[in-house]
C-alpha cells in the first residue's frame, strides 16, 4: 500500500529531509528505532523516513517499536496488521505500566509524566536489544513551540526540546526529524493516507495536559495578528544570544 504521493507529502519529505541534513540526523550505517503509537505522528514519521531510506545517498535501517501500556481497551492489533501490510520490520512490547501507574502514582502528581518515563525506559531497553543506535520520535515543530512555551511560562527555564540528543543512558541518541513540520500538515497527511489512529486508551485520555492545550490555544490566538509566529518561535531556537540573557553560568 503506497503514500498518497501529492505536494503535501512532497512538502513534509523536504522538510524531514532537510531537518536530516541541518542537524545530521542519519548517518551511514545507523540502526534506527522508531516509535510507534499509533498516533498520526509516529505514523507519520515512520512512513516518511521509508520513503527517503529507499531513496537516501547514505544506508540505514528502521524497525518500529510499539509499547502496549496495558490500558483496557488498548488496540495493539491494529496497529501491528498496518505494519505487517507495509512490510515494516517491528516489535510489539506488552508492558503492565497501567499497574504500576496506579500503584505509584501520588493522587495529584501527571498521569502523563509517569507514563511517559515508564515508556521511555522501555523504549531505550528494546533499541539496545534490537542493536539500534538511534531512536526516532514523532515530535513535531509545534510540539517544540508549546514546550519552549510551557517551560518559560509554568517552569522558569528557557529550554525546548533537541533535534538530537544524547539519551541519559549514554547510549542511545534521541532524533526528532519532524522539527520543522506542522501538526496542521501531519492531520491532512495522516488522514490522506488513512491511517489507522489508535487511542492509547489512558484514564485522563482528553483531559490531560491542560496547560500544553492552554499554549495551543495562545499560539492560534497571536496567529491571527501574526501568521508567522510559529516559524519565528522555532527560528528563536536556534538564534541564541547568550550575552542578551540572565544565566550567569552562560559564558560570553
Amino acid at each position: 500500500m503506497a503514500l498518497i504521493e501529492d505536494r503535501l507529502f512532497t512538502r513534509l519529505k523536504n522538510r524531514v529531509g532537510r531537518a536530516i541534513a541541518d542537524y545530521n540526523l542519519i548517518e551511514e550505517g545507523d540502526r534506527i528505532a522508531v516509535a510507534v503509537s499509533g498516533g498520526k505522528d509516529s505514523y507519520t514519521l515512520l512512513h516518511i523516513l521509508e520513503t527517503l531510506r529507499k531513496r537516501a545517498p547514505v544506508r540505514y535501517e528502521i524497525m518500529a517499536i510499539n509499547i502496549d501500556s496495558g490500558y483496557p481497551g488498548f488496540r495493539a492489533d491494529i496497529i501491528e496488521e498496518h505494519l505487517r501490510e507495509h512490510g515494516f520490520v517491528a516489535h510489539m512490547e506488552k508492558t503492565d505500566h497501567y499497574g504500576i501507574i496506579k500503584e505509584k502514582r501520588r493522587p495529584d502528581s501527571s498521569y502523563c509524566s509517569i507514563c511517559a518515563r515508564l515508556k521511555r525506559g522501555v523504549l531505550y531497553g528494546l533499541a539496545q536489544r534490537y542493536n539500534c543506535n538511534k531512536l526516532a520520535l514523532g515530535h513535531h515543530m509545534d510540539d517544540f513551540i508549546e514546550t519552549l512555551l510551557l517551560n518559560q511560562f509554568f517552569v522558569g527555564s528557557l529550554k525546548a526540546m533537541a533535534p538530537s540528543m544524547l539519551a541519559d543512558n549514554g547510549l542511545t541518541t534521541v532524533i526528532r526529524p519532524l522539527v520543522y513540520v506542522p501538526e496542521e500538515d501531519i492531520i491532512p497527511f495522516s488522514r490522506n493516507n488513512r491511517f489507522p489512529v489508535v487511542c492509547c486508551c489512558c484514564p485522563v485520555c482528553g483531559s490531560a495536559d491542560q496547560q500544553r492545550k492552554r499554549m495551543k490555544e495562545l499560539l492560534k490566538t497571536l496567529e491571527k495578528e501574526n501568521p508567522f509566529v510559529k516559524k519565528s518561535l522555532l527560528k528563536a531556537l536556534a538564534n541564541v544570544q547568550p550575552r542578551y540573557l540572565l544565566d550567569r553560568r552562560v559564558k560570553y
